[in-house]
């Protein structure tokens, strides 16, 4: 090596020396646990290893398999006890490539139960206040008897099973084994009585009406369901404990539902009596409404319900229903139901929007249900795949939000004289487009919410969201003027208080949802926040949506797990995205990226004194060196106070001549040489790694945004430097101006730093105040 490369060889030696001992003081400031790489590392030690079922790409495998449950029931309901008896007969079809050497039978039902554990499992003393309503449940009645009463399980033959029940879960065993491939057919005969979901919260129930003395039901989880078996889990045999909701099988189902005569019923799957349970003038405004796009048409007016109110009718009839492909089988049934429905066009399909709901729910079920069911399936369809079943029930039930295939309970009542906030409305019409949209997930897009909450809710919390504000912008008139829908979760803004709050009380999104402090802000508000996060600010919305376009296709009718969906969402945008995933769902770490502090230079034509004194410890002076360009900061030892205010190529020989040199004169006349040059250095005291989003602001009163990539963290977890160069003098910089990324504390954002308290200090201390 001549001496001239060994010069050059020893410059850039110290620059890479500088630079890596300034990196390794870092290391020792931070604290355990948070080196570098650990923020950038693959998930190869979280993840699942790829296999034949489920490839590393996040697509299904070449041998991945999913069992089948088909069920033929009949069902009774005894209004005048509020009961439910049923009969069924399971075939279930082994499609895995293991001998099963018995079933597991799904019993949610055993939930409330007398010998229940459920109430038992969480601790804490006695509470300052409590609500009327769950004092007296706790310590005055009686604990509501609602578990099953299996009467027999039998085989084909009609031969006794024997059968062992743990809590929420029967063991049926079989007399051999269920080979791959193989089918087996059993039967149950159940009962149980069915529990005022009005006060227990009960997913499914009934709420009674004091004032007519009649009943409104919405009935689920209301038959032994079978278990799933899979490759991941083996059987999903976890406990039901009230939080945790449901892993299930795919099946056909044929079900037939006795109910009194004068009743008003709906359910999964399409009915197949219409015209023995439907009047003429019910089918004449059915078939209205199978062409009718723009507004239900009503099938029983408020008059017709209020009629039906007075009367209990002795006598039975039965709705008949097929569904095929489903996971799940609800219906709702009332002698008080409102009901209206309206075609919608999905794809080249139509499909029917439907609404149930007593005169208690008018006027504002009338206005804004079905509406709202017809605009979450366009809304929903535009961004996975077109809504596959025959139609969509949103069925009025007072604080009620749940989900099953095709049919889903909803809250919102208006006051008694009809009156209602805008509070109510919107509680209402975000119910219905969330619990609709739960048809996509987990109904069609199978996940396990036994053991992933968040693989439903927050994915279906994220949909939401973008439906709630295209429902804004569809139906201006519904929303304040001027305004935008006021979404409650979503919006990065939403989840700071949960991300700043006390750490003793979060849990990673990546919890089983019955061990989670906060529910809510866990499975429902973190994952939609960090979901529209990853589209709107770190890969954008045209490669976000393609990506989950193609999970969501990828995996309808098929159980994913978290693992296929991360890898899918990387595979179909060629965006590494271990980083976001470990920090947003692996952790409970918080966003919260500042403004250090900014440091100006202008060009020298020396170099530092720090830079003199390294090359003459190595023998090196500036006539061994190729032409230097110099940057001193202002006001430090190395200063040139003659030097301030030139031009570049003013201040410093090697520049002009390389200019001379190399640019010809049109070329030197159109350059714009910046004047002034700024070191910002940002730190991070947060643990989550992001897109450092910055807007300048210049004395000429122009400005600049720049969004760096997360991976400008990758080297330096605590802090980076970026220089900038412009013409005229910086005035200000802004962290995330826009708030996109759920930064905890805004005080740091600016530079010059605000006066006075920030929002995020206010919000605190709103809160301590309540």
């Amino acid at each position: 090596m001549n001496r001239f490369k060994y010069h050059i060889f020893a410059v850039l030696t110290m620059f890479a020396a500088l630079a890596s001992a300034q990196d390794q003081q870092e290391k020792k400031e931070r604290e355990p646990g948070h080196y570098n790489q650990s923020r950038f590392k693959q998930l190869y030690e979280e993840f699942a290893t790829p296999n034949n079922y489920r490839s590393a790409s996040g697509a299904p495998g070449p041998d991945y398999y999913q069992q089948q449950a088909d069920y033929v029931m009949d069902i009774e309901l005894d209004d005048k006890n509020a009961k439910i008896f049923g009969e069924e007969t399971i075939t279930y079809t082994n499609n895995s490539p293991d001998n099963l050497e018995y079933l597991w039978v799904q019993l949610d039902q055993n939930v409330r139960a007398k010998t229940s554990k459920s109430p038992l499992r969480d601790g804490g003393g006695v509470p300052m206040a409590e609500q009327a309503g769950a004092f007296v449940q706790k310590y005055i009645t009686e604990p509501f008897d609602g578990g099953f009463v299996i009467d027999y399980v039998k085989d084909a033959s009609g031969k006794a099973l024997p059968y062992t029940i743990n809590q929420t879960m029967m063991r049926v065993d079989i007399p051999q084994p269920l080979k791959s491939k193989e089918q087996i057919s059993f039967s149950i005969k159940w009962s149980y009585n069915i529990p005022d979901h009005t006060v227990n919260r009960a997913r499914s129930g009934y709420e009674y009406f004091a004032k007519d003395g009649n009943r409104a039901y919405v009935i689920a989880q209301f038959f032994p369901r079978m278990a799933v078996y899979s490759d991941v889990e083996g059987w999903q045999n976890h406990q039901f404990w009230g939080s945790g909701e449901f892993a299930l099988p795919f099946g056909n189902y044929e079900v037939n539902i006795t109910v009194p005569a004068d009743h008003v019923l709906d359910a999964t799957g399409t009915l197949q009596n219409r015209k023995d349970v439907f009047s003429k003038e019910m089918m004449s405004r059915y078939e209205r409404a199978k062409k009718s796009y723009d507004r239900p048409v009503i099938i029983v007016s408020q008059e017709e319900a209020e009629a039906a109110e007075k009367n209990f009718s002795t006598k039975k009839k039965t709705w008949k229903f097929k569904a095929e492909n489903v996971r799940d089988y609800g219906f709702a049934t009332s002698r008080k139901f409102i009901w209206d429905m309206q075609a919608v066009k999905v794809g080249n399909r139509d499909v029917m929007a439907v609404s149930l709901y007593p005169k208690e729910g008018n006027p504002l079920w009338e206005e804004y249900s079905t509406k709202a069911v017809a605009h979450t399936l366009k809304s929903y369809s535009s961004h996975t795949f077109d809504y596959p079943y025959p139609k969509a029930i949103s069925v009025h039930a007072k604080n009620q939000g749940m989900e099953y295939p095709m049919i889903c309970w909803n809250y919102g009542r208006p006051n008694e004289d009809g009156t209602y906030s805008d509070r109510v409305k919107y509680g209402m019409i975000s119910v219905i487009i969330h619990e609709v949209g739960h048809n996509f997930f987990p109904m069609i897009v199978n996940s396990d919410e036994r053991q992933w909450g968040w693989m439903d809710e927050g994915l279906d919390t994220f949909m939401q969201y973008m439906a709630e504000q295209e429902f804004g912008e569809i139906y201006p008139e519904a929303i304040a003027p001027n305004s935008k829908y006021p979404s409650r979760r979503g919006e990065p803004s939403k989840i700071v208080p949960y991300m700043a709050g006390d750490q003793s009380t979060i849990a990673p999104i990546m919890s089983n949802p019955e061990n989670v402090y906060q529910l809510g802000p866990n499975a429902y508000g973190k994952p939609a926040t960090a979901l529209n996060i990853l589209r709107e600010t770190v890969m954008g919305r045209e490669l976000f949506d393609h990506a989950f376009k193609t999970y969501s296709q990828r995996w309808k009718f098929k159980h994913p797990t978290p693992e296929d969906f991360f890898r899918t969402m990387e595979d179909a945008s060629a965006v590494d995205l271990d980083w976001y995933w470990r920090a947003w769902f692996y952790t409970t770490d918080y966003v919260d990226i500042g403004v250090k502090g900014i440091k100006k230079y202008y060009v020298s034509n020396k170099p530092s004194k720090k830079m003199q004194e390294y090359m003459a410890a190595r023998d090196i002076s500036e006539d061994d060196l190729p032409p230097l360009v110099y940057l001193a900061e202002e006001g430090s030892e190395d200063a040139d106070p003659d030097l301030k205010g030139k031009s570049p190529s003013e201040s410093s020989q090697s520049l002009k001549e390389f200019m001379m040199d190399n640019m010809t004169e049109s070329e030197r006349a159109s350059v714009k040489e910046p004047k002034y040059f700024y070191e910002v250095t940002y730190d991070k005291p947060g643990g989550v790694p992001m897109p450092l989003i910055v807007e300048y602001t210049y004395a000429d009163g122009t400005t600049k945004n720049i969004t760096y990539p997360p991976e400008i963290w990758r080297k330096s977890d605590k802090e980076v430097s970026v220089v900038i160069s412009s013409q005229t003098e910086l005035t200000g910089v802004v962290v995330d101006p826009k708030m996109e990324t759920a930064d905890i504390d805004v005080t740091n954002n600016t530079w010059p730093a605000n006066e006075g308290p920030s929002d995020f200090d206010k919000m605190k201390e709103n809160i301590k105040g309540k």
